[in-house]
């Protein structure tokens, strides 16, 4: 279940972790409902020489009845991201300004005199409520995703994993929001310092808990030795290239075809949960040497460190984040806490403020942190090409040939505005990413490439 391809407003469990992720990506997908644009890279690539290739494969093109369709749906896509974070920080204030939070806190506390209990009640009403305040954009942009021919999923289907997120949400994530109040009670004046330490454990554990105990609730898997032994022979190969160390016995085949006819392959999960899934509606649709660049791509965020890489960056961000989020909270209590039933951030009601500034830095951070993950993403483009090398014939066009594939799947539009691009892409544009591939060859004239010497 690819989070990137899902409308982020309010994910529930997301929420109690909202500047974290706002500023790391818990995993690099490849596929995305709402496509990026290109950042340049930590360093130039080893001398690349233009290798001419068929006209067609020198840019993602698509059909002109394709081309409105994916014009129209990505114009309501971006409508929806935008307008969904805005109203995402527009219906805390509401609640905040009508003292709904308090009257929420109060409800709770004549409910039970244990102060833990206290809080489960809190917050899970707010997961409840900020799902139904989700609830009618996510409908429109899966309507919308359905009517263009991307989502096939039933509803009572969609509806179903709505529900699942909501229980995650009022399971795990009420659970990380009383730690989080917890720590904001005991330390009321370094409580910022206490959430900048416990985010990136927390983190960490989400993203080693995700395969294994979220994805299985959402897609059906199994083994892809059983479905498709010829690819496994195959991926092995790019596996003993990469050095990713995964064996077939964690290659799985997701059941992606009841739900969507996107396609997508990555890799998930860190160490010993680290695995391949491979969509069926990638398996035999398109050719094996695209899959396999798709995986070389994403064993490229792992080889490279892009990972350990994103936590540190958080880790330095979110501290200034943090420590900023609690000076304007702990004045907006000051300024507006009596109009809106709070006197301290400590208490449920001040907690909620607290997530307010914090949603506010989030949707401003989201191009910064949109930007480090386009780089990443085009170091792994450069990664899954190279590492193809000597395995299929021509690195140069499988990689074009997987984009157009990708974009026509996913209806991506080939030219989105810049302020777009800028705004809300975490990869490339499809365009930039088929261009760059097609131009990308730097074992002319006996060079090598940027991570493999050979």
């Amino acid at each position: 279940m690819p989070l990137s391809n899902r409308l982020v407003f309010f994910r529930p469990f997301a929420v109690a972790l909202l500047a974290a992720l706002a500023l790391i990506p818990t995993r690099p997908a490849y596929a995305q409902t709402v496509p990026p644009q290109p950042a340049p890279g930590l360093s130039q690539p080893a001398p690349a020489q233009a290798a001419p290739a068929p006209s067609q494969q020198q840019a993602y093109t698509l059909a002109p009845d394709k081309l409105a369709k994916a014009i129209a749906l990505s114009r309501i896509r971006n409508i929806l991201a935008i307008v969904g974070g805005i109203w995402g920080i527009v219906f805390l204030w509401i609640l905040l300004a009508t003292r709904a939070w308090a009257r929420v806190e109060a409800w709770a506390q004549r409910r039970t005199p244990r102060r833990w209990l206290q809080g489960a009640l809190f917050f899970c009403a707010f997961f409840i409520f900020t799902t139904l305040a989700s609830l009618p954009l996510d409908i429109y942009a899966e309507h919308a995703s359905r009517s263009y021919g991307v989502s096939v999923q039933s509803w009572p289907s969609w509806f179903g994993d709505q529900g699942k997120a909501l229980a995650i949400a009022l399971v795990f994530g009420t659970l990380v929001l009383l730690l989080f109040n917890w720590i904001v009670r005991r330390w009321p004046r370094r409580y910022w310092f206490g959430l900048w330490l416990v985010t990136l454990p927390i983190l960490v554990a989400v993203m080693f808990a995700e395969p294994v105990l979220i994805e299985p609730l959402f897609d059906k898997f199994q083994p892809l030795q059983q479905t498709d032994p010829g690819l496994v022979q195959q991926l092995e190969k790019v596996v003993a290239r990469t050095g990713t160390d995964i064996p077939p016995s964690r290659m799985f085949l997701m059941k992606a075809s009841v739900k969507t006819n996107g396609l997508n392959a990555y890799v998930s999960g860190i160490g010993a949960t680290k695995r391949i899934v491979v969509w069926d509606t990638t398996a035999g649709r398109i050719p094996d040497d695209e899959v396999l660049f798709i995986f070389g791509h994403e064993s490229g965020h792992y080889v490279l460190n892009h990972i350990p890489k994103m936590l540190a960056g958080t880790a330095f961000g979110l501290f200034f984040v943090y420590w900023g989020c609690a000076g304007l909270a702990d004045w907006m209590v000051r300024r507006f806490g009596p109009a809106w039933g709070t006197n301290e951030v400590s208490s449920r009601t001040g907690f909620i403020v607290l997530l307010f500034v914090i949603s506010i830095a989030s949707f401003l951070l989201e191009p910064v942190s949109n930007g480090f993950s386009r780089y990443f993403e085009h170091q792994a483009d450069i990664y899954g090409q190279e590492a193809i090398h000597g395995i299929v014939p021509n690195p140069q066009l499988t990689a074009v040939a997987a984009f157009d594939h990708l974009g026509e799947a996913w209806l991506e539009e080939p030219n989105p505005s810049p302020f777009i691009e800028f705004w809300l892409y975490n990869h490339p544009s499809v365009e930039h990413r088929a261009n760059f591939a097609a131009h990308y060859n730097p074992w002319a004239n006996g060079g090598h490439g940027e991570f493999f010497t050979h």
